[in-house]
């Protein structure tokens, strides 16, 4: 299911119009975004909780040069945790 699938699929189960539906969704996906790019989490009971979490720098190796190692820079990932509801859902 992409983006588009899901507004449709929500407009269908709720009946509000689809703009509402396309600028609700976009508003959630920026504030999750600009919440654990702060440094923080987002927790919503039931489903998950997202955050952001530093890899820390390593090694690795050039693809184009397997024989070369390169060295790579930390980096803030995303990361998401699911929530027991959620896990329960797709046990039965």
């Amino acid at each position: 299911m992409n983006k588009a699938t899901l507004i449709d699929a929500i407009v269908a189960k709720t009946g509000v119009n689809k703009k509402t539906v396309e600028s609700v969704l976009d508003v959630l996906l920026d504030t999750i975004t600009a919440t654990i790019k702060a440094g923080d989490f987002v927790t919503l009971t039931g489903f998950g909780k997202f955050s952001a979490r530093l890899r820390s720098a390593r090694m690795g190796v050039d693809p184009l040069n397997p024989t070369q190692k390169i060295q790579m820079p930390a980096v803030l990932v995303p990361k998401f945790k699911a929530g027991k509801a959620l896990k329960d859902s797709l046990k039965k």
